[in-house]
């Protein structure tokens, strides 16, 4: 069970709350709880209504969505730090997607009930809202960086913020995950890996990925 002040840490070191003062995320972490989830299992389904945004404290958690002819498609995936579900707060009463751990996870829910409790109070609010146009920012940045990267370099990046300087690891997530958590298409990125065996820069068998160099050394050359 994570203490209160490793709960207010994650809050200030979530990209999300990061604008937050200590004071205003020791109030948030006091309505936040905490919830283990098995690999595979289901955090909430489409459809589901909404009654908690969540940061991913640990592990990984697909945001995937049904088509209209039923099949599913991941829109997302989360990395610890990440805030996810917050549509609820202010647009939808209902999860738009289905949320799934990839693999043993942690996230803090933070219910939306406490949390139009807390914005009753200005200071908070104000706060919060400084917050916002922080995280409208922060959003703007990973617009530039889909855009600014090819998708070897934001695999590569994956690798590097993910594993370090490992040069033998097991991800854990499918390459149709990793595919969309670095914004490529299963097609796309089938493609790149083709291209990094062939060049002798990579290795992928079963669940275990060998790289010839490490990844930051992949990118400089």
């Amino acid at each position: 069970m994570p203490t209160p002040h490793r709960i207010i840490r994650l809050l200030q070191t979530a990209p999300f709350f990061g604008g937050l003062s200590e004071a205003a995320c020791a109030r948030l972490a006091g309505v936040c709880r905490t919830r283990e989830l098995s690999r595979r299992e289901t955090l909430f389904h489409e459809g589901m209504r909404g009654e908690s945004v969540f940061l991913l404290a640990g592990g990984a958690v697909t945001l995937e969505k049904t088509t209209a002819d039923g099949t599913v498609v991941v829109v997302k995936t989360v990395r610890p730090g990440e805030i996810f579900a917050e549509v609820i707060l202010f647009e939808e009463n209902r999860y738009p997607v289905s949320a799934r751990a990839l693999q043993d996870s942690e996230v803090l829910a933070i219910p939306r009930s406490g949390l139009l409790q807390l914005l009753a109070d200005p200071g908070f609010r104000d706060e919060f809202i400084v917050m916002l146009m922080r995280k409208q920012r922060y959003l703007a940045e990973r617009v530039r960086y889909l855009t600014a990267y090819d998708v070897e370099e934001r695999f590569l990046r994956f690798l590097m913020e993910h594993h370090g300087h490992a040069t033998r690891l097991r991800p854990g997530l499918s390459k149709k995950d990793i595919a969309a958590a670095i914004g490529a298409t299963p097609e796309t990125f089938s493609r790149l890996l083709q291209r990094l065996r062939k060049s002798d820069k990579l290795t992928w068998d079963n669940d275990t990925i060998v790289l010839n160099a490490p990844a930051e050394d992949l990118l400089q050359g």
